[in-house]
C-alpha cells in the first residue's frame, strides 16, 4: 500500500501517513514509531540514502527517484518487518539494475534459510551474488532475530562465509535485509541521528522480508 502511493510531488509524510493508518485498520501497532526515539512508523530513504530516512512534509519525491519503505508492524505478540525499493516514474537503467539485483539477491539469501544450515551462508549467498554484479554490501547495518520484539538475536549479516556462524534450526524467525550499494560500501550518518547514506553519494537499495525456519524449508512471513 505504501509503495503504491510513490508518485511524484508526493511527500515522504504523506506516506508515513498511508502506512499508519494501514498498520492500524489491520488491528496491529506500528513498531518503529517511538523505537528508540525514531519519530514515524516508516523509514523512507530516496536515493543515496540507504535506511533510517525520517519521513517529512519537506521531502517531496520526483520523478526518477527510487524510494526505500522499511516498516514494522506487530500484532497478538509478534513482530514482522519488511522493506522494499520502490521506481518514481522513469529511473535509469543502472537505478533498475540495482534495484533489481537487490532484491534477487534477497531470495538467493532466503534459499539458504534452511534448518540445519548456518547463518553465513545467507550472508555469503547475498553477498556473492551482489559483489560478482559489481555492487557493494553495507557491512555495519545486518538483518536480524525478530518475533515478540523487532530486534532479537541472532544479527543476521549480509556478507559471511558458507558452513559458519549461528546453527539455523525449525522455529526460529529472521528478517534478511540486503542494503546494497551502487558504489563503495562506505557510509555516513546524517546530523538528524537517523538517516544513513552512502559516502560517495551513490545509489542504495534496500529489500527485506521476515522468514520463519521450518522442517520444510523458509517460509516468507511478509509477502503480500
Amino acid at each position: 500500500v505504501a509503495g503504491e502511493a510513490v508518485e511524484p510531488g508526493v511527500t515522504t509524510a504523506q506516506i508515513d501517513k498511508i502506512a499508519h493508518e494501514y498498520i492500524l485498520k489491520a488491528g496491529a501497532t506500528p513498531t518503529f514509531l517511538n523505537y528508540n526515539g525514531f519519530p514515524a512508523t516508516a523509514c523512507i530513504s530516496i536515493n543515496d540514502e540507504i535506511i533510517h530516512g525520517i519521513p517529512s512534509h519537506r521531502r517531496v519525491i520526483k520523478s526518477g527517484d527510487i524510494v526505500s519503505i522499511d516498516l514494522g508492524a506487530s500484532i497478538n505478540g509478534y513482530t514482522g518487518d519488511n522493506a522494499a525499493t520502490f521506481a518514481c516514474g522513469d529511473i535509469s537503467p543502472e537505478a533498475k539494475r540495482l534495484c533489481d539485483v537487490t532484491r534477487e539477491s534477497l531470495y538467493e539469501g532466503i534459499k539458504k534459510a534452511v534448518a540445519g544450515g548456518r547463518l553465513g551462508d545467507i550472508g555469503f549467498a547475498i553477498a556473492s551474488y551482489c559483489e560478482e554484479r559489481g555492487f557493494s554490501v553495507v557491512r555495519e547495518y545486518t538483518g536480524h532475530g525478530v518475533g515478540a520484539n523487532l530486534h532479537e538475536d541472532p544479527s543476521v549479516p549480509n556478507f559471511g562465509t558458507p558452513g559458519r556462524g549461528v546453527r539455523l534450526l525449525p522455529g526460529m524467525t529472521i528478517a534478511i535485509e540486503p542494503m546494497i550499494n551502487q558504489g563503495s560500501a562506505a557510509i555516513r550518518t546524517q546530523p538528524d541521528g537517523w538517516t544513513v547514506r552512502t559516502k560517495d553519494g551513490k545509489l542504495s537499495a534496500h529489500f527485506e522480508h521476515t522468514v520463519a525456519i521450518t522442517a520444510d524449508g523458509p517460509k516468507i512471513m511478509t509477502q503480500l
